[in-house]
């Protein structure tokens, strides 16, 4: 099973590019170079006219294929849940204990991103930086609902709800599976965020991590309401 998932695209719904990055060389420079160029800058600082001087191309020719930058980091981080999505499905398909398939979970999405040879132009450790600072600026906007009707964060949704079935998995008496998944993830964004930048306010750190963290979190409140 894993040689047939190693083969699977990670499909971005439709609607959030004009033009399908990963279906040309140029698609491809553009995505390696807005993670490499947003992860150094900052979402506020980037724009198509410096990512245009990186890749030796006219901004004109990103516009062929984002309309917008804020369509580009929607681009990234619906490629990000994707990604995560894959990895619980590879990490915990073969998984029969639901303790230790919860477990998996909760290290698949709380855990430091390593890099995933498999898409050479996509750097996931970059990537994971990113949706770690920027994640939340594709949501909180006023166009959210609408996006949402479009299907625009279905990856996110879906990785959402997989954690979620585990949960219940674990404990099908458990009214909260869905709320606890989501704040799951972005509480573990946050634990990330806060130990690069507040160190002083968790207790993550170099031998704590936010892994040790929820899974010591999760079990206790998962199991406590059985």
């Amino acid at each position: 099973m894993k040689t047939l998932l190693s083969n699977i695209k990670i499909e971005i719904p439709t609607g959030i590019y004009l033009k399908d990055p990963e279906s040309s060389t140029l698609g491809k420079k553009i995505i390696e170079n807005s993670i490499i160029l947003l992860e150094e800058i900052g979402f506020e600082d980037f724009n198509f006219k410096k990512l245009g001087a990186n890749i030796g191309s006219n901004e004109s020719s990103i516009y062929r294929y984002f309309e917008s930058k804020h369509k580009l980091l929607m681009y990234l981080t619906a490629w990000y849940w994707g990604w995560v999505e894959y990895q619980l499905v590879i990490e915990t398909y073969s998984i029969t204990d639901a303790t230790e398939k919860l477990k998996k979970a909760i290290e698949v999405v709380t855990k430091t991103t390593e890099q995933d040879n498999k898409y050479s132009h996509i750097n996931e450790v970059l990537l994971n930086s990113i949706i770690i600072n920027e994640n939340s600026k594709v949501y909180y906007t006023k166009d959210v609902d609408e996006d949402n009707k479009e299907g625009f964060f279905m990856p996110y949704k879906r990785t959402i709800q997989r954690i979620a079935d585990i949960i219940l998995a674990y404990n099908p008496d458990y009214k909260f599976a869905l709320s606890y998944a989501s704040t799951m993830v972005e509480g573990s964004l946050h634990q990330h965020f806060i130990q690069q930048h507040f160190k002083s306010i968790t207790n993550c750190n170099t031998t704590t991590t936010p892994t040790d963290f929820f899974t010591d979190l999760t079990l206790k409140t998962v199991t406590n309401a059985k």
